[in-house]
């Protein structure tokens, strides 16, 4: 346990590491640093970019997970590690910032712009330009001129006509002026002796203000740019004139945030006189001063986010196209990966102070409901499968994998992503869920099901929007998660199920293969040769509808398909060819549904029974189950599946 010495010895270690980190002398010296370490100097969109890419990247198919392979095929994109822990189902939208700032950081003319994301409420905008101020905040501190309020880069001390010789000898590119606060210091207190003036390092800090500027949106009508720039101190005008900088508070978001990155929250509620101090920042790299001071310089990287309703409004009006010119607009839609919605509630859970005993496919069946909200229908397939294959799963219908190209559903979709159920919706439907079992402490797809219905009941939605939602929750996910329960009530009761699905499969193999090639069938046991079982091959088959001539086509299917997965070196097992494995599940579903109906129904059981019933509950509580919810679930069992 920890005593005083040991509270006095974590602090003093913390002080000490982080005065280890300072750095204090005269421009004289910072010279020297520079010419050693060039990279000293960089602009903030190459800051944030270095910091972006710094912890690493990968391709997005360097993956085990074969849904994500088979989603992404041959495009090539990347995963940002520094992005990667938070964000899911938004790679692309991620590739399209990170493509921003490397543009930006090579100075090209996206530098000079705005970047914009737009999206639906709850998809992870403000987040991800948190993600970005926490980055800074955690990135190495920066030099900057002693007492400056802008924290602005020592080199601005070079006078003009000495730029071009200093450039060669340090190797860098000085760009920029001094603020008005120290140019009048430089002349008054150092007699313009520049190479004494104290240099210093500080760190981001979104809350001490340095380097990280917000700017809320502001009432219409009250806009007062010294939000954005700064003001003068009108108690210091009985002192000094008005055209004196000692009169300045250079403390506005856009002073505060040189040298890194200012937000905008909600940007185009601000009248649009006001966004233009924000185009002079990113375009011509100043903005005014307050008063009679001129132009300041600042270098900095504006973040603006806001709705798509507030967006389109905007763009509306013809007269902000010099506006909307120096934008670049990156959407940022609601996820619809299903396993990445998972990791969402995941993560948020795991953040939070929710202690709950979360019962298996609760986050599922909510992130569904999630993302069938979010799809646009199409023609080539309902909004389930939809799903599915957005998910990178193979959708196998009369036997057969459904060729559908995702490529092509997404192209024909014009705003999907863009409206919906939001990820706090979700939230609020968890913890509803909690509230009405306090006692068991756990949500289970049941109770948070029931939540979702009542919150859609009483959610301000158009009347088709609230009839289809209450139809994907009381009749698609009802189904779907039936469909779950009987799975794994099988599983359950089925001893070492993946063992018997394996042993399954692999008999299904040698027969099928026997049958392709005309051959005979050597058991394992007897060594006897027998011709192939096709009673045991059509018992496997007709779960998924394959019956008559359909079935020569299938075995030689399945035969030439794990041909080509082991030629690759790939694992073959009962999992490896979508349409068998579904064979391979319902046929042992079938097999155990009579003894599980009949025991998840029964009010009395004897003792075989009772032994049988004790092994699955076992099972299901070693499978995630808590004492709560298996009893919930199964009395759910009992009452929705495998009716007489």
């Amino acid at each position: 346990m920890a005593d005083l010495s040991t509270y006095e010895r974590v602090i003093k270690e913390d002080r000490a590491a982080r005065e280890s980190k300072q750095w204090r002398g005269t421009l004289l010296e910072y010279l020297e640093v520079v010419r050693n370490d060039p990279t000293t100097t960089k602009l903030a969109h190459a800051r944030i970019y270095d910091l972006i890419m710094a912890p690493g990247l990968r391709n997005i198919h360097d993956t085990d997970d074969p849904r994500t392979k088979r989603l992404y095929k041959d495009e090539p994109l990347k995963v940002y590690n520094f992005f990667a822990d938070e964000f899911f189902g938004i790679e692309r939208t991620i590739a399209q910032i990170v493509r921003y700032f490397h543009s930006a950081s090579l100075k090209g003319e996206e530098s000079r712009q705005v970047l914009y994301l737009m999206g639906p409420v709850g998809s992870g905008k403000s987040s991800l330009v948190e993600r970005v101020q926490r980055g800074l905040e955690q990135a190495p501190p920066i030099y900057a001129i002693e007492g400056c309020p802008m924290n602005e880069e020592p080199l601005h001390l070079i006078p003009r006509h000495l730029r071009r010789e200093f450039e060669k000898m340090l190797g860098v590119h000085v760009e920029g002026d001094l603020c008005p606060v120290c140019r009048y210091r430089l002349r008054t207190e150092f007699n313009q002796r520049y190479e004494e003036f104290p240099v210093i390092t500080r760190n981001f800090s979104k809350r001490n203000r340095v380097g990280v500027g917000v700017v809320p949106p502001v009432d219409p009508n009250n806009q007062d740019t010294s939000v954005l720039i700064g003001s003068e101190d009108i108690s210091k005008l009985d002192q000094y004139s008005e055209g004196d900088p000692r009169v300045l508070e250079l403390n506005g978001a856009l002073n505060v945030g040189d040298r890194g990155v200012v937000e905008f929250i909600e940007v185009f509620k601000n009248e649009t006189e006001y966004l233009h101090a924000m185009i002079t920042a990113t375009q011509e790299k100043v903005i005014p001063a307050p008063g009679r001071h001129g132009m300041v310089y600042v270098d900095t990287c504006i973040i603006a986010h806001s709705n798509e309703a507030e967006w389109q409004k905007f763009k509306a009006d013809h007269t902000n196209e010099a506006i909307l010119d120096r934008i670049v607009v990156v959407k940022v839609p609601y996820n619809l990966r299903l396993s990445e919605e998972v990791k969402i509630y995941q993560k948020i859970i795991r953040n939070s102070d929710f202690r709950a005993h979360v019962a298996p496919h609760t986050l599922e069946m909510a992130s569904m409901f999630a993302i069938l909200s979010r799809l646009e229908p199409t023609s080539k397939c309902d909004l389930m499968t939809k799903l599915r294959l957005y998910n990178g799963e193979e959708v196998v219908e009369k036997g057969r994998t459904k060729k559908i190209d995702v490529q092509e559903l997404k192209e024909d979709t014009k705003r999907e992503g863009m409206n919906g159920i939001s990820t706090r919706f979700i939230m609020k439907a968890l913890d509803n869920a909690l509230s009405d079992n306090v006692s068991g402490n756990c949500i289970n797809p049941i109770n948070v099901r029931e939540a979702l219905i009542q919150m859609t009941k009483e959610a301000d939605l158009p009347d088709d929007t609230r009839k289809q939602y209450l139809e994907f929750l009381q009749d698609t996910l009802h189904k779907e998660y039936l469909d779950m329960l009987e799975k794994e009530i099988t599983r359950a009761f089925v001893y070492s199920y993946q063992e018997q699905a394996e042993s399954l499969f692999q008999n299904y193999l040698d027969h099928a293969e026997a049958y392709v090639n005309k051959t005979k069938v050597r058991d394992r046991n007897t060594k006897e040769e027998l011709p192939p079982d096709e009673g045991f091959l059509k018992s496997i088959e007709e779960q998924i509808a394959i019956i008559g001539s359909a079935a020569d086509g299938f075995r030689q299917e399945v035969i030439a398909y794990l041909w080509a997965t082991s030629r690759r070196g790939d694992k073959v097992s009962y999992r490896s060819y979508e349409p068998l494995k579904e064979a391979i599940e319902k046929k042992l579903m079938t097999s155990v549904r009579d003894i599980s109906r009949i025991i998840t129904k029964a009010r009395t059981r004897d003792e075989e029974q009772g032994e049988k019933y004790s092994a699955m509950v076992k099972n299901l509580l070693e499978n995630g189950y808590c004492e709560s919810c298996v009893d919930v679930v199964l009395k759910y069992a009992a009452n929705n599946l495998w009716k007489d």
